[in-house]
């Protein structure tokens, strides 16, 4: 089957390279599919999992990012995001203790010094951390 060349890549550098069958992410429009002969496009993305389904197996690569911009060429797919792990990489500890932070900061809202949408986007990216490890 034919496959596409696709880049996750962060300000940190690299996180994932590989050729794959198709890719499936949560663009602010919606849930995008691409598969090789894509028509060339940019998307801003959302706080979501780029499922990244390998040549030759039914295996899929989770990657969770924090937002970014998708561009789709005829040979290639970036995904520029501000923040990407792979599931194998990320902390699963850190991450519940990152999701009862802000979940407590939600909570006590009524406190001046709690910004309510960063708290919201901080629990958003610890949910969608643990959900690409599975733990959720």
């Amino acid at each position: 089957m034919e496959t596409i060349k696709v880049s996750v890549v962060t300000p940190d550098g690299p996180v994932y390279e590989s050729d794959v069958e198709m890719v499936i992410t949560k663009a602010q429009s919606g849930e995008l599919g691409i598969l090789p002969g894509h028509i060339p496009m940019v998307a801003p993305l959302e706080i979501g999992v780029v499922r990244l389904f390998k040549s030759g197996s039914k295996q899929e690569d989770l990657v969770a990012v924090s937002g970014g911009f998708l561009e789709v060429r005829s040979e290639k797919v970036t995904i520029l995001a501000q923040s990407a792990e792979r599931a194998e990489d990320i902390d699963v500890e850190r991450a519940l203790r990152a999701k009862e932070r802000a979940e407590q900061r939600m909570r006590d809202q009524k406190a001046e010094d709690i910004d309510f949408r960063r708290a919201e986007l901080a629990l958003q990216r610890a949910i969608n951390r643990l959900t690409v490890t599975g733990k959720q």
